[in-house]
């Protein structure tokens, strides 16, 4: 509670000083495009690709087919419960982190430099967040996609709707969208570490309490971040106008015995 307080401080105060440029001058949104030709769609999409915050997590997410451990971390984690206490306390964590997820998002598009004008501002706060919504929409579609393609069955049977999860990719799409508006907002150095450290963690918690909640499989969560972080990166890339500056990934690494997970970033 006190770590979400303290975002929660951070991001207002961001947000009354909201006004101004950015460093190149301009206002964010203010270059948002559907339109931003083939050579930078191209160069996101291998950006977005190639990223360690896209493919580590789906190759974890292929590694954790060896020798079961997909379905022996998920009974783990669904009989232990070790995090969330219940499956039901697991299930509304994972509700509300994907919420917070899509809060901060908001906050932080909201708290970037967009121009002084009252006008101005609000034509570039509503076509850089359109298209954030757009990001949203299409991993959103995407996953849905998947899930009715592969048909796998969840953990506790209730359906053939388990991969990948949406709780992971929603959440993913959003932390990786408001990623991108922290390098533009005006706090401190600590600040804005803080904030990407927060966010880069969020979806694989909201993940894992899905995992214990006895909906998922891991491998379900990490794809399903796979696909938040890879359209995250590339509607910021393509579609903003700006050059995307964030340097938080997020690293995991399977053994027979545990999942560990890293971060590591740049300065």
């Amino acid at each position: 509670m006190k770590a979400l307080n303290t975002v929660t401080l951070l991001l207002i105060a961001a947000v009354f000083t909201g006004c101004g440029t950015l460093p190149n001058g301009r206002g964010w949104g203010q270059d948002a495009t559907l339109f931003p030709g083939w050579k930078r769609v191209r160069e996101a999409a291998v950006n977005a690709a190639t990223a360690p915050k896209t493919w580590i997590p789906a190759a974890a997410a292929l590694v954790l087919q060896v020798d079961d451990m997909d379905t022996e971390i998920s009974e783990w984690a669904a009989d232990t419960v070790p995090v969330f206490g219940s499956a039901d306390d697991a299930a509304r964590a994972s509700d509300r982190l994907s919420q917070i997820g899509h809060g901060l998002y908001l906050l932080t598009a909201l708290s970037t430099p967009s121009g002084d004008e009252g006008k101005v501002w609000v034509n570039n706060k509503l076509k850089g967040i359109g298209i954030g919504l757009a990001a949203m929409a299409v991993s959103y579609g995407t996953t849905d996609a998947l899930k009715g393609a592969t048909g796998r069955t969840r953990p506790e049977k209730s359906d053939r709707r388990s991969f990948p999860s949406c709780h992971a990719s929603t959440t993913a799409v959003s932390t990786m969208l408001a990623s991108g508006n922290v390098e533009y907002l005006r706090l401190p150095t600590w600040g804005k570490t803080s904030l990407q450290v927060g966010l880069a963690a969020l979806p694989y918690a909201a993940g894992w309490a899905r995992v214990e909640a006895n909906k998922h499989y891991p491998s379900d969560i990490l794809v399903g971040v796979a696909l938040g972080n890879f359209f995250g990166t590339f509607f910021n890339d393509a579609f903003l106008g700006i050059d995307s500056t964030v340097n938080i990934a997020v690293t995991v690494e399977p053994s027979q015995q545990a999942l560990v997970v890293g971060l590591r970033w740049t300065f």
